[in-house]
């Protein structure tokens, strides 16, 4: 059960895991600031070419799948 003042975080997290796949993971940084560029430079293309979140499932279908669970 995650409350619905914290689900945001589920996308947040998401979001940190792109930053590391896709900018520092297996980089060498000589200083803090590098790092930062770095992080900036991928959030800047990223935000290029951002699109919204579509929903693909109903509200029904989401009620049904978790009267299956409980």
């Amino acid at each position: 059960f995650t409350p619905t003042y914290a689900s945001w975080l589920n996308q947040v997290e998401r979001f940190f895991a792109l930053i590391t796949q896709r900018a520092i993971r297996r980089g060498s940084f000589d200083s803090t600031a590098d790092l930062v560029k770095k992080i900036d430079r991928f959030i800047r293309t990223h935000n290029a070419d951002a699109r919204p979140f579509v929903w693909t499932a109903t509200a029904d279908s989401i009620l049904q799948k978790l009267a299956r669970l409980c």
